[in-house]
């Protein structure tokens, strides 16, 4: 493999007296006057119900929870930790004129929760002049957009700005899980219609017979992205993982293999891949990833002002983003219609939909050739399904599994863990750089909870000393198969 370095996106160029710029690639001279921003479009006064939408005021908002099941995988690993995710909160805004928008946030994971607080304060508000208040919450916010394009009589992307595409790319998304279990979803993904799918790369699991498992199970122009939450802990762990995993072509981008204030680190790692490097759009880092050239795109999230800011940074600096705004149907729709409009949004957005077994809307949303169909219909362009308040529950609580955890080394050995975070989860210890980082034949075990006296002995030794090493007693775990060359 060739040592080197990726040339940046765009030659270096210069602003006011010849000051070389604090971004490689872009024009300061010209902040934006090349390729100038979209403006988002008002409503015009062209009919009496237009007029009435211009100046509506919001009359009532309703807050209910939805607990929509997952498919058998996804809700097989995602109650570890993530169990929650389950609870869908659907936000009704009805406006003075009687209109209804409808948004969605997953309380127990996102950008922004709706507050009380933040539901009295809109109450009785304009909705053209609420609606880009990231401060509202995901939901409600969504539900203002889809009222106002329903007032306006326009989509929501025409209130976002100038429209760049009809289609935009959708990618699978599974949390960590075996080897065996991505092999299936990654089936599952192509016959659904996708065409990329991000995975979890995890030291407690076997990375390479991950990937030599889900590769088996599509064609050469299926794409992985591998997203390592930093678990890789630094360069010299990382790069014999990811020069490995970088020879299987349908590898197209690596997530955050280390931390990303590791600067010298994650330019080394860019340097030595072909692989794609993206990193978390995080406020100021941004500036300092964009100065070192440290990656080729980002991950951006967050609400409508935040994200249209970020693509119009990202459109400047020329890098790639995908958006990755987590839920069913509903936020998915919401991401669809950013996406139209902020140009340099061209890798798969990722919104986890497919874990669920219901959209929660009328006509759901179909992927054809990794890509969603941008509706055009006025506001978000979906219809809540009603009979999806079957889901309904009382409040947004989800309990985690009852469980300890243990990572099962090659050798047999294993590692007990009380679970995923904190200070002794298996997270927050492979962070931490107490972990083999992705031996093969690793993986994770789950010991439930079953009344046992050897459960809550091993589960209270674990809380009162910390994760408990077992020495290995019966040989290796199991066979670690050769590697055959490629």
């Amino acid at each position: 493999m060739s040592n080197r370095k990726k040339p940046t996106t765009k030659s270096i160029e210069y602003g006011v007296a010849g000051q070389t710029p604090l971004i490689p690639g872009m024009n300061t001279g010209s902040w934006g006057n090349e390729s100038p921003r979209p403006t988002p479009v008002r409503p015009k006064a062209s009919g009496g119900s237009r007029l009435q939408g211009v100046g509506m005021r919001i009359k009532d908002i309703e807050i209910f929870w939805l607990d929509v099941p997952f498919h058998p995988i996804p809700q097989r690993n995602m109650q570890r930790q993530q169990h929650g995710w389950r609870i869908c909160e659907m936000c009704r805004v009805t406006g003075e004129n009687g209109m209804v928008g409808m948004g969605e946030t997953l309380p127990n994971y996102t950008w922004g929760k709706v507050s009380q607080a933040a539901i009295e304060r809109a109450k009785g508000g304009n909705v053209f002049e609420l609606m880009w208040d990231d401060s509202l919450g995901a939901g409600l916010q969504m539900a203002l957009f889809d009222l106002a394009g329903k007032a306006a009589g326009v989509p929501v992307h025409r209130l976002l700005g100038q429209k760049h595409r009809d289609h935009c790319p959708i990618s699978w998304w599974g949390i960590d899980m075996s080897p065996e279990d991505y092999a299936s979803e990654t089936r599952a993904a192509v016959k659904n219609g996708y065409t990329s799918f991000k995975q979890k790369a995890r030291p407690w699991w076997d990375v390479f017979e991950q990937i030599r498992l889900s590769a088996a199970e599509v064609d050469d122009n299926f794409k992985f992205d591998y997203d390592f939450n930093e678990h890789l802990v630094n360069a010299s762990h990382a790069l014999p993982v990811l020069r490995e995993l970088d020879t299987w072509k349908n590898v197209a981008i690596f997530e955050e293999p280390i931390p990303r204030g590791d600067i010298e680190g994650n330019k080394r790692i860019r340097a030595q891949l072909r692989s794609s490097i993206a990193l978390h759009y995080v406020g100021r880092d941004v500036v300092c990833n964009l100065h070192h050239d440290m990656c080729d795109g980002y991950v951006v999230g967050g609400g409508a002002s935040t994200v249209t800011r970020a693509g119009h940074l990202c459109q400047e600096a020329n890098k790639m983003f995908w958006l990755q705004l987590v839920g069913t149907a509903w936020t998915t729709t919401m991401a669809m219609h950013l996406g139209a409009v902020l140009q340099n949004a061209q890798w798969p957005a990722v919104t986890c939909m497919n874990m669920y077994v219901d959209q929660l809307v009328k006509n759901p949303l179909k992927v054809e050739g990794g890509f969603i169909t941008v509706p055009d219909k006025p506001g978000l362009g979906i219809e809540f399904d009603e009979r999806a308040m079957k889901y309904q529950v009382k409040g947004p609580e989800k309990a985690q599994a009852d469980a300890i955890y243990a990572i099962v080394r090659p050798s047999g050995q294993k590692i007990w863990y009380p679970g995923e975070y904190g200070p002794y989860g298996f997270w927050t210890q492979c962070w931490a750089g107490n972990v083999p980082i992705c031996e093969r034949g690793v993986r994770l075990d789950t010991w439930a909870n079953d009344e046992s006296k050897e459960w809550k002995a091993m589960k209270e030794r674990i809380l009162s000393n910390g994760p408990v090493w077992e020495s290995p007693t019966h040989g290796p775990s199991r066979a670690i198969k050769p590697r055959k060359k490629r």
